[in-house]
């Protein structure tokens, strides 16, 4: 009887992860090391990534970083090609890199518009560009895109922040039935309620620091949303990112996976 568990080894693999500084890429970036990737660690955050890096070779694990602004195409295909100067090849890419943008839609600005569509999305999608040209000639390879489930349920005030995500939602399936015939997948994921620094942004005061009471408010208004009654933290999402990575989801392709607690639900 074959090891199960054998389908998630990424030895002799390379990744490259946006976003990696902190949140659900760190973890991604910790949990595919973890499996025996080695992994480029891009963000804009110069010392999260020294951490990150720090972390992945304590454990054993090999990585490197650099630093990366995703709405510079230059910048995320240099990225890129760390990956096939320091590894030689590129085998998962992952485009975790993104951030809020609230307000109410009547009222963002053009200048708020154009910042979020260069960061969630054409950020994403430089990624997936970089990434199908380095993996198309080996005719392998796994994109993992984060998207959100903000594209499941109308909020008020994250109106900007969702539309971009389910844009990246829509430009995973598209990607899918184009690239399919390279021998390439592409997936992603929509985080429920998890809690990393993006997610407490709306609960800092003017110093910087989290007010406990509002923290406390926040959660327990996202566990009611939830039938578990929970939130997720960064390792929900970073199993799913090794899951698509892996040769245990060879055969999935286009899909939008939901670590979410219940707090949507699609069919």
């Amino acid at each position: 009887m074959s090891n199960p568990l054998a389908a998630y080894d990424l030895s002799g693999r390379v990744a490259v992860v946006t976003g990696a500084a902190s949140g659900i890429g760190r973890k991604s970036a910790e949990f595919l090391a973890a499996a025996g990737a080695a992994v480029v660690c891009g963000d804009l955050n110069e010392a999260g990534i020294a951490e990150v890096v720090d972390s992945i070779t304590a454990a054993g694990g090999r990585a490197c970083g650099q630093t990366a602004n995703v709405t510079v195409k230059a910048e995320v295909d240099a990225l890129v090609q760390r990956a096939l100067d320091e590894y030689g090849q590129l085998d998962v890419m992952c485009n975790v890199a993104g951030t809020m943008f609230p307000g109410q839609l009547h009222e963002v600005t053009d200048a708020q518009i154009d910042a979020a569509v260069d960061l969630n999305l054409k950020g994403t999608l430089y990624g997936c560009q970089a990434a199908v040209a380095a993996m198309a000639p080996r005719r392998t390879g796994s994109i993992i895109n984060v998207s959100s489930g903000a594209i499941d349920k109308a909020v008020p005030n994250i109106g900007l922040y969702a539309f971009t995500k389910a844009a990246v939602a829509m430009a995973t399936m598209t990607m899918a039935t184009e690239i399919g015939p390279l021998g390439l997948r592409v997936n992603a994921i929509a985080p429920g309620a998890t809690i990393t620094p993006f997610t407490t942004w709306r609960l800092r005061g003017e110093d910087g620091t989290i007010d406990q009471a509002n923290m406390d408010a926040f959660v327990d208004s996202m566990k009611a949303m939830s039938p578990l009654g929970a939130v997720g933290d960064p390792e929900d999402q970073a199993h799913l990112v090794l899951y698509l990575a892996s040769d245990a989801a060879k055969f999935v392709t286009g899909a939008i996976l939901r670590a979410n607690g219940g707090q949507t639900m699609v069919w």
